[in-house]
């Protein structure tokens, strides 16, 4: 019995069904790819703006700037963008930041959860439909003939679309699990990184203020045209008498 027979024999709730797990695969593979980008860099990104920072802000800026494709390099990056900062005001860009990022990392949980829900729920439907499909040819008159052999039959297909709706709830629940602790886990790195970013500011406040005013000083001062400098003319030689 191959898959298409099943699906056919499934019934009409099998159509809903195969929307749901068309829509959980989706997001379980763009999770898997997002997770996949940021574990792999997350831990090196850290290292080294953390280390810069040690030394020089405005190559650790620089760093993170560059990284800002990546949560993490958002997240340490967001105090950094102001030319002077308080302790209050470098704590608060910290954790502004990280609610947006952690909650971007959500992305896709709500749909997860849609499917958990309503793939048992569909499954059971169809059960109950195909029993009543069944259930509605047999008379009474016909218990225990051969008549009623293709009865269970139509009973054990009915119970095709409630194993289908539990192995999609099953496959969803898995994977919302899995990506529920890669946020707990971003919690606690977002937590360490922020708070030894801190504590380096609290040791060395950064003081990007020559740095910004140099470059509005480059930005404000226009340009030369070519052909309009204008050249001194040379003073005219004084009157000697004849």
């Amino acid at each position: 019995m191959d898959i298409l027979d099943l699906f056919y024999k499934g019934g009409p709730a099998m159509w809903p069904l195969l929307v749901l797990s068309i829509l959980a695969l989706s997001v379980i593979f763009e999770r898997l790819w997002f997770w996949l980008r940021i574990l792999t860099q997350e831990k090196q990104i850290v290292d080294r703006i953390l280390d810069a920072a040690q030394d020089n802000w405005e190559v650790a800026a620089d760093i993170a700037r560059l990284a800002s494709h990546q949560p993490v390099g958002r997240f340490l990056y967001a105090p950094l963008r102001f030319t002077k900062t308080d302790a209050e005001t470098f704590r608060l860009a910290l954790e502004a930041t990280a609610e947006d990022e952690l909650a971007g990392m959500r992305r896709g949980e709500k749909l997860l959860e849609a499917v958990i829900a309503l793939a048992p729920l569909l499954g059971l439907l169809g059960t109950v439909l195909g029993l009543i499909q069944s259930l509605r040819s047999i008379r009474i008159g016909d218990l225990g003939t051969e008549s009623t052999a293709g009865v269970t039959t139509g009973i054990g297909e009915s119970l095709i679309s409630t194993a289908s709706g539990l192995i999609v709830a099953i496959i969803s629940l898995v994977f919302y699990r899995l990506f529920q602790s890669f946020v707990v886990n971003q919690v606690k790195v977002f937590r360490k990184a922020g708070n030894e970013m801190e504590l380096l500011y609290r040791q060395s406040p950064p003081d990007f203020s020559n740095r910004t005013s140099a470059i509005v000083q480059e930005n404000l001062t226009p340009p030369r045209k070519p052909g309009k400098t204008r050249v001194s003319e040379p003073p005219e030689p004084p009157n000697t008498p004849t």
